[in-house]
């Protein structure tokens, strides 16, 4: 599938496309927004009027069979995910997914199958793959910067919402339409990343428990692992400490150093080795997509591949499933 221009229609117009992803669909070279959906019409015309979109809709197929449509990035909660991408796969419109891919990887592989049938490109929002500063992660790893890499810790530190009660808690808290909870809404972007530099993760081990009982997804996840190039990993997330013990640090561990890093606050790049310590500082930018956006459309456009597809997207989901599959008892 190659196409000469990119146009977009997004389905679920909400705060994620406000600055993060939906520029970049206009202001990437070869790229236009052409319509958007979201089910409250007066809020996907709103959307449509301050981002001079020229056409909204509150139906969801009215947008895929829109004919100017050749492509549409799907920014819904993930219970809504494989529905509205094997719709419009099956339409002929390549498609770009938010993260995390699905609720859970049997979602994401049945997006897959329809993808391998229909031969419709299939993305997925892992921009991290892209960022200068996890590039600069990734370089740093690459040209042995601290040695043989023998291990990656993550530690992942935060408060709860406020307003996370069971009953009106925002999707991430909800199981029923993230998949989990703030593992598969957070975590994601981290694991995603681990698979992107040192490949694939396997031979999980996992706990995932709640303790705050604040939500009915699981608050706390303590997970090891090992990477397809035999490099190991740890992992402990909670989502439910005091808010004097955030913390969000990525330590990977060489025979020669070590490398630091934070996969959401815009913190240095801290590498430590026999030379001493460097720090790489880089700023978030205003459309963290973009870079990702530009990838895409260049594949599109048969003039390059994309960092972040179905296929890497939807071994995150698969590590999420096995990291939780002792809480909801998945199989």
């Amino acid at each position: 599938m190659i196409l000469d221009e990119v146009k977009w229609g997004i389905i679920g117009c909400g705060d994620v496309t406000e600055v993060k992803s939906g520029p970049p669909l206009q202001l990437t070279p070869h790229s236009t927004l052409v319509a958007v959906m979201r089910r409250n019409g007066a809020l996907a015309e709103d959307y449509a009027k301050r981002h001079n979109v020229p056409r909204w809709y509150n139906d969801a197929d009215e947008l895929i069979n829109d004919p100017e449509v050749n492509a549409v990035y799907i920014a819904t909660p993930p219970d809504a995910h494989l529905e509205y991408a094997v719709k419009a796969m099956r339409a002929g419109k390549a498609v770009y997914v938010e993260k995390p891919m699905a609720r859970t990887f049997a979602e994401c592989e049945k997006m897959i199958r329809v993808s391998n049938e229909t031969g419709v490109p299939l993305y997925s929002a892992y921009y991290r793959r892209t960022l200068p500063a996890f590039l600069k992660v990734k370089e740093l790893v690459d040209s042995g910067s601290v040695g043989s890499i023998r291990l990656v810790n993550v530690r992942f530190y935060s408060p709860p919402e406020n307003d996370s009660d069971s009953q009106v808690a925002p999707w991430r808290y909800r199981p029923e339409i993230s998949g989990g909870g703030l593992l598969f809404d957070l975590a994601s972007h981290t694991l995603d990343f681990l698979d992107f530099i040192f490949g694939s993760i396997e031979k999980i081990k996992a706990t995932a428990l709640n303790q705050a009982n604040l939500y009915a997804a699981e608050d706390l996840v303590m997970a090891n692992w090992i990477h397809d190039s035999g490099i190991a990993g740890t992992g402990t997330w909670c989502f439910a400490t005091s808010d004097k013990n955030n913390l969000d640090e990525v330590e990977i561990i060489g025979d020669q150093g070590r490398i630091i890093f934070s996969t959401f606050k815009s913190v240095p790049v801290v590498l430590e080795n026999r030379s001493g310590r460097q720090e790489y500082p880089f700023e978030r930018p205003k459309h963290v997509q973009s870079y990702l956006m530009a990838k895409i459309v260049s594949a599109l456009r048969g003039q390059g591949e994309s960092p972040s597809t179905g296929v890497t997207g939807a071994r995150t989901n698969l590590v999420m499933d096995e990291m939780v599959k002792n809480y909801y008892h998945k199989e």
